[in-house]
C-alpha cells in the first residue's frame, strides 16, 4: 500500500488511492460495510488508519441529506444561566446521536440573524432560540427555510414557534410576593438591560404587581456579578433607605451580596436580598440566597427531546410550560425580625 503524505487532512480519494479501490467502495465501507468483501474492507480500513482519515460531516450531509447537527443561539456563555441549559441540551441530544453548535449573540438581534444564517450555511437541521424577541430577518429566514426552531427560557402558547420554558412574569411575582410577605416596603430592583431581553421584561412586569404601599426603585446594570455589585453601589449611593434588594437574576444577586458585605451591611439583619433562577451557587453563598427556582436543566432536556423528535421523526415540537418554585434560604428575613 502506497500512502501519500503532506496533506492537512485525508479525503475519500486519498483513501481509495492508498487502498487501490474506487471512491464508491470507500463510501460503501463507511456507510454499508456489510456489503463489502472482508478483504477489501480490511484494506480500506487499514488505509484510513494509516492516513488518520476522519469522516467529514459535510461529506456525510451531501451523501445522506443529514448533518445530524443542531444550532443554538444564546446571548452569552459568560455566566451559568445559559451554560447550564446548553449543557443539558447537548447532553440529551447526544443520546439521539445529534450534535450541537453554539453561537453567542450579545443580545443583538442583527447579530443573531447573521449567525443564524451562518449556522444554516453549515447545515444545521434545527435552531434553539432564546426568548421571542428577534429580528424580522431571522423570522423570514426560519419561514423561508422551514427549519425546525424551538424557543427556550420563555413560555407563550400562542407564539408562532413552539416555546419550551417557564412563565417569567409569574416567577417575578413569586419573588416579589416573598419580600412583601416579609414586610419589606422599600425595595431596590436590580436588573439587566431589557430592550432586547423579553425574559427580563416579563420578570420586571411581575415585580410591578407590588401593592400600592410598596416603593420599587430600579437600578440597571450588566447581567454579571460585577454588574450586580455596581447596581448595589448605585443604590447605596442614592441614600434611599432600602430594606430589600430584588434581583432579576441570581448572577446579579451575588454581586449585590458582595457589595453589601464590602459596605459592612449585614444580610439579612439589615437588608434582605432576593434572587431569581436558583443557580447552583445560590445554595452555597454566605448567607445562602433566597430565590425562585427556574428549571433550566429540565428545560434543556425537554427542548432537546422535542427537537430530536422533530428532526428525526418529523413530529413538530409543542409548547411546554415548566413550573417555577420559591426557594427560601437565609438571605431574606422578616423586616424587624
Amino acid at each position: 500500500m502506497t500512502v501519500r503524505r503532506g496533506k492537512k487532512r485525508a479525503n475519500l480519494r486519498d483513501v481509495a488511492r492508498a487502498a487501490e479501490v474506487s471512491v464508491a467502495t470507500v463510501s460503501r465501507v463507511l456507510n454499508t460495510p456489510d456489503v463489502v468483501q472482508a478483504e477489501t474492507r480490511r484494506r480500506v480500513e487499514a488505509a484510513m488508519a494509516e492516513l488518520h482519515f476522519v469522516r467529514s460531516a459535510a461529506a456525510r450531509a451531501i451523501n445522506t441529506g443529514r448533518s445530524k447537527i443542531l444550532g443554538a443561539l444564546i446571548p452569552t456563555l459568560d455566566n451559568a444561566i445559559f451554560a447550564s441549559t446548553i449543557d443539558a441540551i447537548e447532553s440529551r441530544l447526544g443520546d439521539f446521536g445529534l450534535s450541537l453548535v453554539v453561537a453567542t449573540t450579545g443580545e443583538d438581534p442583527e447579530v443573531e440573524a447573521r449567525k443564524a444564517q451562518g449556522l444554516l450555511d453549515i447545515g444545521v437541521e434545527g435552531l434553539f432560540l432564546s426568548g421571542i424577541t428577534h429580528h424580522d430577518t431571522l423570522h423570514a429566514l426560519i419561514e423561508h427555510t422551514a427549519v425546525p426552531a424551538v424557543v427556550i427560557s420563555y413560555y407563550d402558547a400562542n407564539y408562532h414557534l413552539p416555546t419550551i420554558g417557564y412563565d417569567n412574569r409569574e416567577a417575578g411575582r413569586i419573588a416579589l410576593a416573598h419580600l412583601v410577605g416579609l414586610g419589606h416596603r422599600r425595595i431596590a430592583v436590580v436588573h439587566n438591560p431589557a430592550e432586547h431581553n423579553d425574559r427580563t421584561r416579563e420578570r420586571l412586569a411581575g415585580f410591578e404587581s407590588a401593592p400600592a404601599d410598596v416603593v420599587l426603585t430600579r437600578f440597571e446594570s450588566a447581567l454579571t456579578v460585577a454588574g450586580g455589585a455596581r447596581a448595589a453601589a448605585m443604590a447605596l449611593a442614592s441614600g434611599a433607605p432600602f430594606d430589600a434588594f430584588l434581583c432579576a437574576s441570581d448572577v446579579q444577586a451575588l454581586g449585590v451580596l458582595f457589595e453589601l458585605q464590602r459596605a459592612g451591611i449585614a444580610v439579612p439583619e439589615a437588608v434582605s436580598v432576593m434572587g431569581l433562577h436558583d443557580l447552583p451557587s445560590a445554595a452555597v453563598t454566605a448567607p445562602r440566597l433566597s430565590t425562585v427556582h427556574l428549571p433550566a436543566e429540565e428545560m434543556g432536556r425537554r427542548a432537546a427531546e422535542a427537537m430530536a423528535d422533530w428532526v428525526e421523526n418529523e413530529v413538530p415540537a409543542r409548547p411546554i410550560c415548566l413550573p417555577t418554585a420559591l426557594k427560601i434560604r437565609e438571605s431574606t428575613r422578616r423586616r424587624g425580625g
